[in-house]
């Protein structure tokens, strides 16, 4: 079985949706938002934002991206170790995977947890024939995003534009419409999404 399969096929975490609760939970009350602020901005019902905070729902990506992008962060924010400590070093032991109830796609947050840098890196498995849709528009603040594939192929939409991304292929693109990724093929797809905040745009000016 090939490492890109040993990815694929595993076992969901038994602590993932505490962390991404506890991250959603955290995330919302720094920013001094009651459920109901939250609900509005994220356009996901109040109830369905309590279980996620609970722990007690397993919440699709499109649901997770809606409420990070109601926080302003990106979804990758959300699966972030809280508890770790900010080491400027990420080991694949730190690496917990989450694989998506409705798609099957499975995603490892590659960067350091809790370390301060505008840069979030992300290895996603995309498995053969699934279709994931963001529904989310522009975001705010604005995020960058690069798409690198490094086995199989898959389409990109944003907006009413679609790419066509074969292996080693790699796609710049703002997210500032909704987004959608398929993979056509009979083979799992592989790829690096590395997301760059508003902040890294300013440090470039």
């Amino acid at each position: 079985m090939s490492t890109m399969q040993d990815r694929a096929a595993v076992q969901p975490s038994r602590d993932i949706n505490a962390r991404i609760a506890g991250r959603v939970r955290t995330l919302r009350t720094d920013r001094g938002m009651t459920l109901d602020a939250l609900a509005a901005s994220s356009d996901v019902s109040r109830s369905m934002i309590s279980l996620v905070e609970r722990g007690e729902s397993s919440p699709t990506a499109v649901v997770l991206e809606k409420i990070a992008s109601g926080l302003g962060v990106s979804l990758a924010t959300l699966f972030d170790d809280s508890s770790a400590p900010p080491d400027p070093v990420s080991r694949p032991a730190d690496r917990t995977p989450w694989r998506d109830p409705q798609s099957g796609y499975v995603r490892r947050n590659i960067s350091p947890a809790n370390f301060p840098s505008p840069i979030q890196i992300v290895e996603i498995v995309l498995p053969a024939g699934a279709h994931v849709a963001y529904e989310t528009g522009a975001r705010e603040p604005s995020l960058d995003q690069q798409i690198w594939v490094q086995e199989g192929s898959i389409e990109v939409t944003l907006g009413s534009m679609t790419h066509r991304l074969g292996h080693d292929d790699c796609l710049a693109m703002e997210l500032n419409a909704t987004t959608a990724f398929r993979n056509r093929t009979r083979k799992p797809a592989r790829y690096v999404v590395i997301i760059a905040s508003d902040r890294s745009r300013a440090s470039r000016r």
